[in-house]
């Protein structure tokens, strides 16, 4: 097969591998990934998917394979962040002519959004019975987390699981190439995991003081194999990731729920799910050895694995399948990835740009999404294009109604 990657390299780093062809690669992010590949415990080369664009810590879109050593910064903040969709029994002409009852049905199963307090409207006040099953399976784990770390225990984790959160997080029905319909969402630890990836950036970065002028970026201090944090830090981030998990499936399941209360036909919304991290570290096996792979924006993508390739809020979405492309670690990108930053976004769009980008979607169209407007991220099909030989495409979704935090 022909080579549909570039490879870029400075002295005294390892390659990095770039499937970025016809996608723009902002100079920022090109420079971030120059600086975590000359950490001397990556594994062979950094992979770096057609979202790529600058984040917090590391790259995202950039898949990070390292041996002896953990960097909690590259894995984030959003542990386990990732997607969770489901194909249902019903068509497009089983959906009520009028969207928007729907929607509001959906708004008011899943706390969304975030108001500071008390009385913050994206946790539950009363958790359902879902949530208490989904949290005994959890609570063991946490509760030797918190004995270690006892700051973990003012943290928002029983009454976070189950919701949706901000920024680029959503809950949407979606209608594939044959009019079926998907649920589908996005969404990861919550304020728990978010408290854990911060806990463990700080230790870090305290662990290495002596040290830490000596990195490329603070951000990419770590932690050795064989020490009590870098164990500690692996049962944590397993932990979260369970969590993120077990959130989606909770959401998946209070969505179906509401949809059953406006729609008057049965169905069954299992028929096909896909439920994957894309911010996550585990062990793998690559070019024969143990290698610790952490996707920072990322999908797994090994042969015949399916997963999730969301476009921005009115654009295509796509259920992937696996090629298990080697030099890629087996990964794909997680979404279209960001054209430009949150604030620049706002800056450069109004509420009628919303409006219109988003027509043909029962969502919100207000001035708190404008950062979340279609114009703010990459060209999805120039990014599909671009990771040909990482994934196939089992199916074409486009949104129908999207509900945002």
């Amino acid at each position: 097969m022909k080579q549909d990657y570039q490879v870029v390299q400075e002295t005294g780093g390892s390659p990095i591998k770039m499937w970025t062809k016809g996608v723009a690669v902002e100079p920022e992010a090109q420079q971030q990934l120059l600086q975590t590949a000359r950490m001397p415990f990556i594994y062979k080369h950094l992979a770096v998917m057609p979202d790529v664009h600058v984040g917090k810590g590391s790259t995202i879109g950039s898949v990070i394979p390292t041996r002896g050593a953990i960097i909690p910064a590259a894995v984030g903040v959003d542990i386990g962040c990732g997607m969770m969709a489901a194909r249902t029994t019903l068509t497009a002409a089983d959906l009520p002519d009028n969207l928007s009852a729907l929607r509001s049905a959906i708004e008011a199963a899943v706390p969304h959004g975030r108001t500071p307090g008390a009385r913050d409207r994206g946790s539950w006040h009363q958790p359902p019975a879902t949530v208490d099953a989904a949290w005994v399976r959890l609570q063991p784990a946490f509760t030797t987390l918190m004995q270690k770390y006892p700051r973990l225990k003012n943290t928002n984790n029983y009454k976070h699981l189950g919701t949706l959160g901000t920024g680029n997080h959503f809950i949407e029905v979606c209608l594939d190439e044959a009019d079926r319909v998907w649920f589908m969402l996005h969404s990861g630890s919550r304020g728990v995991g978010n408290a854990i990836g911060n806990l463990f950036i700080e230790l870090a970065q305290a662990d290495m003081r002596q040290h830490i002028a000596n990195l490329p970026n603070r951000e990419l201090a770590y932690f050795e194999e064989g020490s009590q944090h870098f164990d500690d830090y692996v049962e944590a981030v397993g932990w979260a990731q369970d969590y993120a998990r077990q959130n989606r499936m909770v959401m998946m399941e209070h969505v179906v729920a509401a949809a059953r209360r406006v729609i008057a036909k049965p169905f069954s919304a299992d028929v096909e799910a896909v439920n994957c991290h894309h911010n996550y570290v585990q062990q793998e096996t690559h070019f024969g050895h143990q290698v610790l792979v952490t996707r920072k924006g990322a999908v797994a993508a090994h042969k015949g694995q399916l997963g999730i390739i969301p476009g921005s809020m009115g654009a295509k979405s796509f259920i992937v399948r696996g090629l298990g492309n080697e030099e890629a670690f087996c990964s794909c990108s997680h979404g279209a990835g960001r054209s430009m930053s949150r604030s620049e976004a706002k800056r450069r769009f109004s509420v009628a740009d919303q409006v219109a980008a988003t027509a043909h979607v029962e969502c919100r169209k207000d001035a708190a999404v404008i950062d979340e407007i279609p114009m703010a991220y990459k060209d999805i099909d120039a990014v599909m294009l671009a990771q040909q030989s990482l994934v196939e495409v089992v199916h074409t979704l486009r949104q129908v109604v999207c509900v945002k935090g």
